[in-house]
């Protein structure tokens, strides 16, 4: 089982050095060996980083005890991209220690274990708050008369389809003429011959 720490900074001017020496000399004191790092010069607001890609694998196979960080926001994007991060790191028995901000969720530091389980709390009301916004949106538009979604398939008939094709145009071509889905000119398509046979 190996300790690992995690850095990152938003972009590439910036470097590590500074998260990384803290993080290594909180393992010293702590005398923490096998020590593995992973990093990113990356925004925290992109959904894709290679380190902490790798470094979640890593825990997804058994091979991490504890993630060691500088800051929460070093590894989370958002309260609810941590909390995911949170909850995965707690089902793989993983633990997290945020150096700067006294955070520690092992299992033997009941105060770090509360911190963690606060966090995930207001995490999950930020997601409710979310959602609470996203319906009260679709229901405001649905009152203006918007119509949402994609655009129904059943105004064109397989005969529509099928005369489209005739002229010797492919099925995404007859999608884009149509302004429908390809599946649907599939589907259209296949239903065709099916009639015919009946």
């Amino acid at each position: 089982m190996n300790t690992v720490i995690y850095t990152r900074v938003s972009t590439d001017q910036q470097t590590t050095a500074s998260q990384e020496h803290e993080l290594c000399a909180y393992c010293d004191r702590r005398g923490w060996q096998n020590i593995q790092n992973y990093s990113d010069q990356i925004s925290g607001a992109k959904f894709i980083r290679p380190g902490l890609d790798a470094l979640m694998a890593a825990v997804r196979v058994g091979k991490v005890e504890r993630v060691i960080v500088f800051k929460l926001d070093r590894l989370g994007r958002s309260l609810p991209h941590l909390a995911l991060i949170l909850d995965e790191l707690a089902r793989h028995n993983v633990a997290l220690i945020a150096t700067s901000q006294g955070i520690d969720t092992s299992h033997s530091n009941p105060v770090g274990r509360l911190q963690m389980n606060v966090l995930m709390s207001v995490a999950e009301f930020e997601r409710e708050i979310i959602r609470e916004r996203v319906n009260a949106g679709l229901a405001a538009a649905r009152a203006r008369g918007v119509k949402l979604g994609r655009r129904a398939s059943h105004n064109w008939t397989p005969a529509d389809v099928q005369a489209l094709k005739a002229r010797g145009l492919g099925v995404r071509a007859i999608a884009r003429e149509l302004k429908i889905a390809a599946s649907s000119v599939w589907t259209m398509l296949r239903a065709e011959p099916e009639a015919k046979a009946a």
